[in-house]
């Protein structure tokens, strides 16, 4: 007992003088303060590898040789000096650790060999430095048994001491390294809770040393002190202050310099791009607004000059007559000028045969139709019928793609390739959901400080959202198509399972998926100790996590959960939550849902399944919303809804057309009867004849739609809305001039009902026909647009105007000729068989406005004040709408094609406010390029080795400017990544030496080490891997079927395995690089990005083109969903100038040609219609109206509602025979000007305002506003400034004319005198 006391004592004793001694020689050179592996860290738990960890053993340092030198050598080679003379503090099994953990950092980061190396520099120094003990300070063991029995001390906490230089330039040379399939920085996965913004030296080394993130076996305390500092240091420590490698630098081992994506100091001079144009000035003012200023200054010059040339004309007029110049006779009458016939010009003469030949033509062709009514009507019904039978085969084009882009066009060449070569994009189902009445919280996270969450940023609100997720993720469906019942993993896109998924395998982005979808998950709690301090941490420590780290497979938090989404990719903040600043996603405004489906081809049968289940979707939101119970307010949308919207709103804006032509018929039935007595009023109304002229439009344009249906032309909504309107504008006015010179023309003596009908055609057909043929091949003209509802809105409308015109010389001529025998007969129009006693009045009826406009308005309007200063306001309202023009808005906002109570607006407002990200767009390469070769490679990549100026380079250098690129996230390259996953240095890509796959290609998860020992690649001497021809074609589609994980994060499955198309050969046909806009929030935005797209596109060709073996028609392009929507917008102005330029062609020659070769009036025609059409775009800007491919429709039609309102009044002046052209003015104005007026102008206007009422703004925009501009600019150019303008300008009395009436007075004064003298003979003779 007493010996074993003595023992005891002297073991104690023993024990304290060792840990004396070792006390005071811990921190010296040359020894090891832990050696050899120990075993498995007790204190972790649920690592993603095994935490091994090293047995506390203060030693001197090894001296390695053999294989452990080798080994030592190929992972910390830095360290090395050479075998025998290398020393160090880390065994075998140490090293295999370290290369094991070396391994899955280097995956990530090997792309900047610089950045590998020294973060492996770090970790080797700490683990093997010979002189380790100088370096680190022991804080924490704990015991392990090892499987001998006995039991260690092992090392599980320790204290490191770096000086700043090597850590601040270590960090330096990783921060910008990427992820090319994320196109986001490596270093936000190495930084924790900080991500790339926050993350400094301290917290990457901090996040590295921490055992909690799953990574790291042990805690490792960096504590950075500057060089030289000793304070803070314990006695005989040192700072580690080895030599780290700039990013730019090459490594010891011959690896490369860093590329300019990952290391900004090897980046080249990369030219700014030049500054967006500076708006054309002329000193401080808008140089468009001073040239307009100066043109109208100059016009209203002449002017003066003209007036005060007419007024001194005028006045030696009028001095010479009072000196004496008799111009009347005795018996006080103008004596008639004569006119010889030298006086008559060829145009005289060309004009006056085409009115006779015209005039005859037209007189006998209506006379004939008045003639046998009952046989022409049935004629017309036929052939109408005959052609609108058509209609039963229509095709209406719904889809906007189909209507507004070209099927030659670029964008639909590039969608043709993209989609035959890849999937269509993925259809979107999305919710964007707001708590705005729900107050923010602090919480004080032990780990992440105090944070401010918002109010939506709540548990009990992620539980709604994850029930209401749930709930949508439960549909199901009867699928007829399948003839089962359908689910959503039948229609979802599952990238990582795509052949056979399961409803977890469903790409579901939200908020509760970084908890994978699991209550329990958001429910978990667990405490945890951080620098002494013990607090819980739960779901909201995970989430401050997770939307910094979403590549991470498990958080720093006690809780140890995976930050990925339960289908196996990651979920980025952008996409789970929105309406934050600076990345900061606790004080997120919004969380966001979005269910992702594949995108079938409209003949697949799945389509079908996909749409029915959007349906479903829609109705169980649609339902929720109603809940007065729910939390949120939300909007939402599906693929679907866009189209659904559209047609809802054209079916339910029919009844407002409805309306619309009901009250236009209305007022042509009321406005055509001639009212001279209440008791004749059911016999002088023309409800039937109204009736026939509305049957008339409709026909015509039943017979245009049937036409084309039969030869298979589409048609579209657009043309049942537009057409029809046009045609009713046009045809009503020559309803109205046929009938009001009807109404007014008195039956001569011994003239037939008939003949009476066919010669008041004779006079106003000659007009009907220059207007109706004018608009007809002005449209036919308008098919030579490259847009599809343009061209096929022009072929429609040509077709029906002249369809209208043909029915109205026979159809309405006929009806007309029975209305005027039941008139002449006075019976009443309702009841035919009742007759009136009153008789018809003997004098013509001229109604009310013709009095009225002779009377008072021409007069007024054509006096010498009013006549200047009509000219020098419309020259001043033209001149600032050529200013205007030149500022109008070029695009058609998508919204704006929903109707007013549409829940679309809604989502796309909440898109715009709290969306933070653009749409993605893909850079696509045509076959043609040789990526197998090493120049191919690095004309493409974007890593160690490849050009500065490479495919994926440029696009990164336009990410640095995305105000004017609109990219902002570099492209994510498959080339790059494959090079990584090949790397030797990474797991990724291994070979089997054993088995039954032996010398096949073996996952990074195949745990067997001695099965998979074979790397693909063998290590180049270089440090650039380049792949020869043969291993790139063999491996490829290994990387492309590779799933990702934590052994292998390089995995292509899911992010690439669609984005290569190889044919049968192995050639690669196709491929694409994906990239991100810059939030783009209305049509100039996705204009401008696509032509930058484009631009960069054609750059980057041209220069793969120079690389060895590439085919001239080798191409990249871009492309994204909305190109072909907005591509129409590069090109529509120049385009609208043509279609414009082409229908103003014909409205020239036809009125020169059918007014006998009378240039003036054609140009005068001309001038007036392009001054409506000029107002109108002016009107454009101030009103908002953007110009776009529908107000391009609209344009067109304002050319030929125009020419209804200036050349039947040019005509009429060009005609008149009045001596003065003030006189002349006033007769057209009165005469043509009330039934144009009449018949234009009060039958749009009516219509036009029923348009307000619509609920689609598309309608109310374009068609309640631009056409009610384009009939109230019509009618004053008109009805105003025509007639002045034909007062100073218009052509001279047509001579041939005057000397037709004067040689024809002559004949009958002949006549007259032979007959007198005759009776006086005679008389002579009887006396």
């Amino acid at each position: 007992m007493q010996f074993q006391i003595k023992s005891w004592t002297w073991s104690v004793w023993f024990t304290l003088a060792t840990c004396t001694v070792l006390t005071g020689a811990q921190h010296e050179p040359g020894y090891c303060s832990f050696y050899e592996d120990c075993g498995l860290n007790p204190a972790v738990e649920g690592a993603l590898i095994p935490p091994r960890v090293p047995c506390k053993d203060y030693r001197k340092a090894v001296n390695v040789t053999g294989d452990h030198y080798e080994l030592f050598k190929s992972v910390c080679p830095m360290l090395a000096h050479g075998e025998g003379e290398t020393l160090a503090c880390c065994s075998i099994r140490q090293l295999t650790a370290l290369q094991d953990s070396l391994t899955l950092s280097k995956a990530v980061l090997i792309r900047c060999p610089s950045c590998a190396d020294n973060f492996a520099h770090m970790h080797c120094a700490t683990t093997c430095s010979p002189n380790q003990s100088q370096i680190l300070k022991i804080m924490k063991t704990a015991n392990i048994t090892q499987p001998t029995g006995i039991v260690k001390e092992a090392v599980v906490g320790y204290e490191a001491y770096v000086s700043t230089s090597f850590s601040d330039a270590s960090f330096r040379s990783c921060k910008n390294v990427r992820i090319p399939a994320t196109g986001g920085y490596a270093i936000a996965t190495m930084c924790g809770r900080y991500g790339a913004t926050l993350c400094t030296p301290q917290r990457w080394l901090d996040f590295q040393g921490d055992s909690s993130n799953g990574l790291a076996p042990l805690d490792i305390n960096f504590k950075l002190l500057p060089d030289g500092q000793t304070a803070g240091l314990p006695p005989g420590a040192v700072l580690f202050a080895g030599t780290a490698l700039n990013c730019n630098e090459t490594t010891p081992t011959g690896g490369e310099a860093c590329s300019c994506q990952d290391c900004e100091q090897s980046c080249p001079a990369v030219p700014q791009p030049p500054p967006l144009p500076e708006p054309f000035m002329i000193g401080q003012l808008d140089g468009v607004l001073v040239i307009c200023i100066i043109v109208f200054s100059c016009i209203l010059l002449l002017l003066t000059c003209y007036v005060i040339l007419e007024y001194t004309i005028h006045y030696q007029k009028s001095k010479g007559a009072r000196k004496g110049k008799n111009t009347k006779d005795q018996n006080e009458n103008e004596i008639e000028r004569k006119i010889s016939p030298k006086d008559v010009t060829c145009s005289d003469k060309a004009s006056l045969a085409t009115q006779e030949f015209l005039g005859s033509l037209f007189q006998t062709w209506g006379t004939i139709m008045a003639r046998y009514p009952l046989i022409v009507l049935p004629v017309c019904l036929v052939v109408v019928l005959a052609f609108a039978v058509g209609i039963k085969d229509i095709e209406l084009t719904t889809d906007p793609v189909q209507l507004w882009s070209a099927p030659q066009s670029r964008a639909m060449r590039e969608k043709a390739f993209h989609d035959a070569n890849f999937d269509p994009f993925y259809r979107t189902n999305q919710l964007i959901l707001t708590a705005p009445d729900r107050p923010s919280h602090y919480y004080d996270s032990l780990l992440f400080g105090e944070q401010n969450f918002s109010g939506i940023i709540s548990k009990d609100l992620i539980i709604e959202l994850l029930e209401l997720q749930q709930k949508i993720q439960a549909i199901e469906l009867w699928s007829d198509e399948l003839n089962r019942t359908a689910s959503l993993k039948d229609v979802c896109y599952a990238p990582l399972n795509p052949d056979n998924p399961s409803l977890t395998d469903c790409a579901v982005n939200s908020l509760p998926q970084y908890f994978q979808n699991s209550m329990d998950k958001l429910n978990a709690k667990a405490n945890m100790t951080e620098l002494g301090v013990t607090k819980e941490v739960d779901w909201r420590d995970h989430f401050i996590y997770c939307v910094n780290s979403p590549l991470s497979f498990k958080d720093i938090t006690a809780l140890g959960m995976s930050c990925m989404a339960d289908y196996g990719g990651p979920v980025f903040p952008f996409l789970a939550v929105g309406g934050y600043e600076n990345e900061e996603y606790t004080t997120a405004e919004a969380l966001i849902l979005t269910f992702s489906l594949n995108n079938y081809a409209r003949t697949d049968v799945k389509f079908k399944v996909a749409e029915e289940w959007e349906q479903r979707f829609l109705e169980i939101v649609q339902e929720y919303q109603k809940n007065t119970n729910t939390n949120f307010t939300f909007a939402y949308m599906a693929e679907r809804s866009l189209e659904d919207e559209i047609n809802r709103t054209t079916a339910e804006d029919i009844p407002i057309f409805m309306i619309s032509y009901a009250v236009i018929f209305l007022y042509i039935a009321v406005a055509l009867g001639e009212y001279t007595s209440w008791k004749r009023i059911l016999v002088d109304s023309k409800f039937l004849v109204g009736l026939g002229g509305i049957l008339v439009v409709g026909c015509s344009v039943m017979a245009s739609m049937g036409f084309y249906a039969w030869i298979g032309f589409p048609s579209s909504l657009v043309i049942l809305q537009v057409v029809p309107f046009l045609v009713l504008a046009v045809g009503a006015d020559n309803i109205f001039i046929f009938v009001l010179e009807y109404q007014r023309d008195m039956r001569r003596p011994g003239e037939k009902r008939e003949e009476q009908i066919g010669r008041v055609l004779g006079n106003v057909a000659p007009s009907m026909l220059l207007c109706s043929l004018s608009e007809s091949v002005c449209f036919f003209l308008g098919a030579l647009s490259t847009m599809p509802a343009v061209r096929s809105f022009a072929l429609y409308a040509a077709l029906a105007v002249l369809m209208d015109f043909i029915l109205q010389m026979t159809a309405f001529v006929a009806l007309l000729s029975l209305d005027a025998q039941r008139q002449d007969a006075n019976r009443c129009e309702i009841a035919c068989c009742v007759t009136v006693k009153t008789p018809h009045p003997s004098k013509p009826n001229q109604g009310i406005l013709l009095p009225l406009m002779k009377k008072y308005y021409a007069p007024a309007l054509l006096n010498s004040v009013s006549r200047v200063l009509v000219m020098v306001v419309f020259l001043a309202i033209f001149c600032a709408c050529v200013f205007l023009m030149f500022h109008v808005k070029v695009g058609l906002n998508q919204e704006l094609a929903m109707p007013s109570d549409s829940y679309m607006l809604d989502y796309f407002a909440y898109l715009y406010k709290y969306f933070e990200v653009g749409v993605p767009t893909y850079f696509i390469t045509t076959k043609g390029f040789n990526f197998t070769s090493e120049e191919g490679i690095n004309a493409v990549c974007s890593s160690v080795g490849c050009d500065q100026f490479s495919f994926t380079q440029k696009i990164r250098y336009a990410t640095e400017y995305p105000e004017q690129s609109y990219l902002a996230i570099p492209a994510s390259s498959w080339v790059d990544d494959y090079i990584d996953w090949l790397n030797p240095g990474s797991k990724c890509c291994r070979i089997y030496t054993a088995g039954p796959n032996k010398d096949e290609f073996c996952p990074a998860n195949e745990t067997g080490f001695f099965m998979c020992a074979k790397k693909c690649i063998s290590v180049p001497e270089n440090g650039v891997l380049r792949p020869s021809v043969e291993n790139f074609n063999r491996f490829l589609p290994d990387f492309l079927s590779n799933r990702p994980d934590l052994q292998c994060p390089k995995g292509g499955l899911g992010a690439y395995d669609k984005a290569v198309v190889r044919d049968e050969t192995g050639e690669i046909i196709a491929s694409r690089f994906m990239a991100y806009h810059t939030p783009l929030v209305n049509s100039q935005e996705f204009t401008a990005a696509l032509e930058k797209a484009r631009e960069l596109a054609h750059h980057i060709t041209m220069t793969m083109r120079n690389v060895t073996g590439t085919s001239q028609d080798f191409e990249v392009f871009p492309y994204t969903v909305t190109y072909v929507y907005y591509e129409q917008y590069l090109t529509i102005v120049n385009e609208g100038l043509f279609n414009i330029g082409v229908c103003l062609l014909p409205t020239f020659v036809v009125c020169c040609i059918l007014l006998g070769m009378d240039l003036r009036s054609g140009f005068l025609n001309l001038l007036t219609i392009v001054m409506i059409t000029v107002d109108t775009v002016g009107v454009m800007t101030l009103w908002g109206i953007d110009f776009n491919a529908v107000s391009l429709i609209n344009l067109v039609t304002a050319v030929g509602i125009s020419v209804e309102f200036v050349s039947h009044l040019t005509r009429s002046f060009a005609l008149s025979i009045q001596p003065t052209k003030v006189e002349r003015a006033k007769e057209a104005t009165a005469n043509m000007g009330s039934a144009v007026f009449a018949g234009v102008a009060m039958t749009n206007l009516p219509g036009i305002v029923v348009l307000a009422f619509a609920k689609a703004q598309l309608i109310q925009i374009f068609f309640f506003r631009l056409n009610l501009v384009i009939t109230l600019l019509g009618m004053a150019h008109g009805l105003i400034f025509l007639p002045v303008l034909l007062s100073f300008l218009g052509p001279g009395v047509n001579n041939a004319v005057l000397l037709q009436i004067q040689e024809k007075k002559a004949k009958e004064m002949e006549l007259n005198s032979k007959a007198t003298y005759d009776n006086i003979s005679f008389e002579s003779h009887e006396k």
